[in-house]
């Protein structure tokens, strides 16, 4: 099985402690987001874990410690985008952030290291010569420590319009044009552009329209066959391995004015609060009415090594 990470929260930027306290115990306590009562039991053992993925805007408080992670298979996807205090407003500087992804190359392998450049929009600020600058920019900068980059274009979540008032979709002409540039400039860097949930119009203009987190993606960054049920999608048209998240939605403390998994700042630090790196839970701790069931678990590998 795949266990993710990122779908709801940042927990290398925020919550590495804890996570290296799951690691050393060996499983994990996740509330369902939709029974809140209901919390599933994941062990956290090379055996049934096929792959710890991790989505993050700043692994840098993992890094000291990733050796505490050697039994395991690593993937990680880490958002590095051009935007300023304005729409992320706690995210640390990119320069940091850029200099902590190529440090995660002394562990990872380049195939298991991911770029994303997204969510993309347009502004008066964020215009389309200042995308195409600023990714080439980062393309130059991460060059040698990734093969791949994953763009999107924002979706106006009912969460992001009010937290974001005023930002727009982008018209399918100007996608094009950034896809087509990205692509230009990603070929001079050793960097494939991948798209996640977009058209599949944009493969005419070179990008990779298959999906960033597939089976055939998590294939190639651990090296191994996998024989991975199949999954209900995210949503329509996502092809990737999305289950088996052990975060917590409305707690990442980063401030993203496009988030879809925060409500408002305000709810998250309120959660933040209950946070104790003590607890098997991200959030508070168990409380006697909870029901508490096994996860399903077992290895999707098929003993069959691969050779990329």
């Amino acid at each position: 099985m795949i266990l993710n990470t990122g779908s709801r929260t940042d927990i290398p930027a925020y919550y590495s402690e804890w996570f290296y306290n799951r690691i050393r115990e060996g499983f994990v306590l996740v509330r369902n987001p939709y029974d809140p009562k209901q919390v599933i039991r994941y062990r956290l053992t090379p055996d049934v874990v096929d792959c710890l993925c991790f989505c993050t805007k700043n692994p840098g408080p993992m890094l000291n410690r990733l050796s505490e992670l050697d039994r395991f298979r690593q993937m990680w996807y880490v958002t590095i985008t051009p935007y300023g205090r304005d729409v992320e407003p706690y995210v640390p500087l990119k320069e940091r952030v850029i200099d902590s992804f190529c440090r995660l190359t002394e562990k990872v392998s380049p195939r298991a290291l991911i770029w994303r450049y997204d969510p993309i929009f347009l502004s008066e600020r964020y215009s389309m010569d200042f995308h195409m600058e600023s990714f080439e920019k980062m393309a130059a900068a991460l060059s040698g420590c990734t093969e791949s980059c994953v763009i999107s274009f924002i979706d106006l979540y009912e969460k992001t319009k009010r937290n974001f008032p005023g930002v727009q979709t982008v018209p399918f002409a100007q996608q094009a044009e950034i896809a087509k540039n990205f692509v230009e400039i990603g070929k001079r860097f050793g960097i494939a552009v991948k798209s996640c949930c977009e058209t599949e119009r944009l493969a005419a203009y070179g990008v990779d329209v298959s999906g960033c987190m597939t089976k055939e993606v998590m294939e190639r960054a651990i090296g191994e066959n996998l024989a991975a049920p199949k999954h209900p999608a995210a949503r329509e048209g996502c092809n990737c391995l999305l289950g088996n998240d052990i975060g917590m939605y409305n707690t990442c403390l980063q401030g993203c004015k496009y988030c879809y998994a925060n409500y408002d700042l305000k709810t998250v630090e309120e959660n933040h609060k209950k946070h104790d790196p003590k607890s098997p839970l991200l959030i508070g701790w168990l409380k006697e009415d909870d029901r508490v069931r096994d996860a399903r678990q077992e290895s999707w590998i098929d003993g069959q090594l691969r050779l990329f």
